[in-house]
């Protein structure tokens, strides 16, 4: 059998393109996501077989050009430069073709190997337009191929495109050199001339980009032509004074000229090939958008689909959580009547079971909540949630670039900080590092699941709508009060582009789901799973002597952790905490999903008796003998949403902002939560709640 072919593919596009959709066709569950080496740019890559062929397909950042001003078009440029992949799939929203095409434009220029990928082509023939896609092809000298990615139709024929193209049976396959006007042109091929004959080490690029790129001025180019070669000083000198000729004999900047003429080009090449669409396809989204974005109906709306989000999380949750819990029950009860009593029992019972399982047992509610957000943000609304928030934000004088990563704060804290390398200034990097942490994780998610599952019954849903809303109102006071003393500066402008409105698909809302979620399992078995194997083992020792020289464990309260627990609590008993709740919060410092875990070892070790059944942590909370009342329920999850975050947190704030603003944080956050929770508790007490 002969040993199969590979092949590497770039997938390029725009934001909001499709770009995802054609990956997670192609790819589906065979994907794995990184991070780019040096930056925080998410990477995903992906395998699959077609026509013999063993493909890698590298998703590459969504970007709107190749100038490298941003850490995603660095990236973008770079491995199409350097790692010069087989062919780039260059994913185009059909309906903005105008826009799209100029990413197009410089991937031809490049020289890479491209197949044009027009998608949602569906949206384009709806609105009326009409598109000859040969045309296109011929004056492109590029394959072009439409799909459907959100249904994968046509993505077998975009494969097919992709291997005729490297077996060279694509008759439309040539480089058309780009037009820039003709008093840039002659110049660009003046200077390509100069570029090839002296000498320099191109890196296989084609000089013709090399010498445009010089003309733009652009650095990393002009560093391949660095030296004191009189072949590279006579191109540094021809492109000084073409990008001189340029600027004197159009009045504009270099630059900017070029980029015109790329617009251009493909204005030339839309006239030729297609005819225009009678209706514009954003209409339905702009006549949408003058409800969801409106200044005064935007923002309750918002709220309500929040509100939405969590009772729907909560109570189609509440079945599976059931029987996952009556599934560990039976599994406890197996145990212990097929294991003697002894500390092996007890280990697997009360550490492993009782740390773990407190956790796994959300993992319908967490499914859930993905599913959801994954929906806002495939349909189109979260971006229009971020231009609503940016509003708020940009009021109170903070950077509207800062979203971006703030939003990100709710999956998770440490991706968001480091995010915060693309805000420009230091200024907003540092501000906006500080308040990502306000941002309810989704590490915090299952202890707030827990606590006001145990404590507030049906209004659950709406006690955790409150929490995180809280966070967002923290964060904003904050800021506010940060940008007015120690970052004082004007907020800069902030540009956002809003998609039509598209309806997800059930394939693309599974992928998303699952990549999240399998996270959260990861972390069952690692970091949760030891630190509850700890828990167990300082909560089971040390142990007494019984009279006759047998060992009998100690009341918990006696043990290494409650010793621990004993030491802090006059600290946290102002604000209703037990000394379970204590340590929880302590040992919460490593992952806060650990909070839920030490719970459940501490309150399954103390209620747990060899042969009998687990108690559920619920109701062991809820047991008035524990003297958790629902008020300070609520303190502890408000200290749990402000106090410092994950080890993994600090450590990705010492590193953006540095070891002053890291202690900085730590000290504020720490401060804050027992103040808040401290107001919290003791005028709840006042008002006799």
């Amino acid at each position: 059998m002969a040993e199969k072919r590979t092949l590497r593919i770039a997938l390029a596009g725009n934001p909001n393109s499709g770009k995802t959709s054609v990956f997670n066709c192609l790819t589906g569950a065979r994907q794995h996501v990184g991070n780019w080496p040096g930056v925080t740019v998410e990477r995903k890559t992906g395998r699959f077989s077609h026509r013999g062929y063993d493909i890698e397909i590298v998703d590459l950042p969504g970007t709107y050009s190749l100038t490298t001003f941003s850490v995603e078009e660095r990236v973008a440029r770079s491995f199409i430069v350097d790692e010069r992949p087989d062919v780039v799939v260059d994913v185009v929203d059909a309906g903005n073709l105008a826009r799209n095409l100029y990413l197009t434009v410089q991937l031809l220029e490049l020289g890479a190997h491209v197949v044009v990928d027009l998608n949602m082509w569906d949206e384009l023939e709806a609105s009326g337009a009409t598109l000859d896609k040969a045309r296109l092809a011929t004056l492109l000298g590029t394959p072009v191929v439409s799909t459907v990615a959100q249904r994968c139709d046509g993505v077998t024929d975009l494969m097919d495109a992709v291997v005729d193209l490297v077996e060279d049976r694509e008759a439309r396959h040539r480089h058309v050199p780009v037009s820039y006007g003709g008093h840039v042109d002659d110049v660009v091929a003046e200077l390509a001339r100069a570029v090839e004959s002296s000498g320099a080490d191109l890196k296989g690029l084609p000089a013709r980009w090399v010498a445009t790129k010089l003309i733009e001025g652009d650095t990393e180019v002009a560093a391949l032509v660095a030296g004191d070669a009189p072949g590279l000083a006579r191109v540094r000198e021809a492109a000084s004074r073409g990008a001189q000729h340029i600027a004197t004999a159009t009045r504009s900047d270099p630059e900017r000229v070029i980029s015109e003429g790329r617009h251009g080009y493909v204005a030339g090449a839309l006239r030729e090939a297609l005819t225009e669409a009678r209706a514009d396809r954003m209409e339905l989204s702009r006549r949408i958008d003058g409800v969801f974005t409106n200044r005064f109906l935007g923002y309750p709306i918002f709220l309500l689909f929040m509100w939405v989000l969590f009772q729907l999380t909560f109570r189609l949750g509440a079945h599976p959580m059931r029987w996952i819990d009556a599934f560990i029950n039976w599994l406890c009860g197996t145990v212990c009547a097929g294991l003697p009593p002894g500390l092996l029992t007890d280990l697997f019972v009360s550490g492993i079971v009782g740390g773990v399982g407190s956790v796994i047992v959300f993992l319908p509610n967490i499914l859930i909540l993905f599913l959801g957000v994954s929906f806002l943000e495939d349909s189109g609304y979260m971006a229009r949630a971020a231009f609503l928030m940016d509003r708020v934000m940009h009021a109170l004088g903070l950077h509207g670039k800062s979203f971006i990563p703030m939003l990100m704060g709710f999956g998770c804290s440490v991706p968001a900080i480091m995010a915060t390398r693309t805000l420009e200034s230091r200024r907003d990097r540092v501000l906006t590092v500080l308040l990502i942490p306000f941002m309810s994780c989704s590490a915090r998610f299952p202890v707030y699941l827990l606590i006001a599952g145990a404590f507030f019954g049906e209004r659950a849903g709406s006690v955790v709508f409150i929490v995180y809303l809280s966070g967002i109102v923290a964060a904003i006071l904050l800021g506010r009060l940060l940008a007015k003393t120690l970052f004082r500066s004007s907020p800069e402008p902030f540009v956002m582009e809003l998609p039509p409105y598209r309806l997800p698909t059930l394939k693309g809302l599974s992928i998303h789901m699952w990549e999240r979620a399998k996270l959260y399992l990861q972390k069952m078995g690692g970091v949760i799973l030891v630190a509850s194997v700890v828990l167990w083992f300082l909560g089971a020792f040390p142990q007494a002597a019984r009279p006759g020289g047998d060992a009998e464990a100690q009341d918990i309260a006696s043990s290494y952790v409650g010793r621990i627990g004993q030491t802090i609590a006059p600290a946290m008993k102002p604000l209703g905490f037990t000394w379970e709740m204590s340590v929880s919060l302590v040992t919460g410092f490593v992952a806060k999903e650990v909070i839920v875990s030490t719970l459940g070892v501490l309150y399954h070790a103390e209620s747990d008796t060899a042969g009998e059944p687990r108690e559920s942590l619920a109701r062991a909370l809820r047991d008035p003998g524990n003297g958790i009342t629902p008020l300070a329920a609520f303190a502890f999850m408000m200290f749990v949403l402000i106090y410092t975050p994950c080890v993994a947190t600090v450590a990705a704030i010492r590193r953006e902002a540095g070891n002053g603003w890291m202690w900085f944080s730590v000290a504020s956050q720490l401060s804050l939560a027992w103040l808040v929770s401290f107001g919290v508790y003791q005028i709840g007490r006042l008002a006799g709640l």
